[in-house]
């Protein structure tokens, strides 16, 4: 089997993509399929990240955007990079492919992409403040990640996980269709 001599991908870190109702999703993941609820974020602008455990460290996430775009074929990701303008993406689409990469060589990945000609977002440190980045990398930064685009645009990133999920952090209300948060009975 053929060997990879660049970098040590070890699977996903996590598959992103954009529901139209959040509380149907998070039933839907966790009560049909029985993929734990592991991290909710709440994102400016009124938005949602939900991850689920799919097995064997990886994760399915999910973005909800207020007034995101119906689905719509050919309207497939994300616009801009994260933290450089807009990452809303029509229902049904993939916003972007996130590899898990070891911590200990996300930053010499990072400049391996660099010096390839690869152009990359900043570094980012996302963590449950406000606006979900950190400047500088701190205990409650949850996962490293950066951001680049493949020859057809579509949306990749790098990431690495920097601390373990327990039940504090899948506390957030799933947003339904309308924007409310709706509580549900998840087993």
């Amino acid at each position: 089997m053929p060997t990879n001599t660049e970098f040590e991908f070890r699977g996903y870190n996590h598959l992103a993509l954009v529901c139209k109702d959040m509380a149907k999703t998070v039933d839907f993941y966790t009560n049909v399929l029985g993929m734990p609820l592991t991290k909710t974020l709440e994102i400016p602008g009124g938005a949602q990240h939900f991850f689920f455990d799919c097995g064997n460290g990886d994760s399915l996430a999910f973005f909800w955007f207020p007034g995101a775009p119906e689905a719509a074929p050919g309207i497939a990701g994300a616009k801009d990079l994260p933290g450089q303008g807009s990452i809303v993406s029509a229902h049904g689409s993939m916003n972007h492919v996130a590899f898990d990469v070891p911590a200990d060589k996300f930053d010499a990945y990072v400049q391996k992409l660099r010096d390839k000609g690869v152009e990359t977002s900043p570094v980012v440190n996302h963590d449950d403040s406000e606006t979900t980045i950190a400047r500088e990398l701190h205990p409650g930064v949850f996962v490293r990640s950066v951001y680049f685009r493949d020859p057809d645009g579509i949306l990749l990133e790098f990431a690495t996980w920097t601390k373990t999920f327990g039940p504090e952090d899948a506390l957030h209300a799933p947003a339904n269709a309308e924007g409310e948060r709706v509580a549900l009975s998840v087993d």
